[in-house]
């Protein structure tokens, strides 16, 4: 198989991700109570963000099927990856 047909974002271990518009990040921040800044963060390289096209600041909504939950959803910050 060669590499540049395959896409990560749909491996069967890679959850859903997508990029919330700024309305869909508003209502969380709400919903939640949090500020975008306590979102938990996901660098900017991340296989799956580079494939959707996240960019630094916007947030990903995570997709997980759960055994428990039936559907489990996270959110991430995208944010620059510091240089060693």
């Amino acid at each position: 198989m060669d590499t540049k047909d395959f896409s990560v974002i749909e491996h069967v271990m890679v959850p859903e991700h997508h990029v919330m518009t700024r309305e869909e990040v508003d209502d969380l921040l709400l919903k939640y109570k949090i500020s975008y800044d306590q979102l938990p963060k996901i660098y900017h390289d991340d296989p799956a963000v580079k494939t959707i096209d996240g960019k630094v600041n916007d947030v990903i909504r995570i997709v997980r099927n759960s055994q428990t939950a039936g559907r489990a959803e996270s959110f991430r910050m995208v944010v620059k990856r510091p240089k060693k």
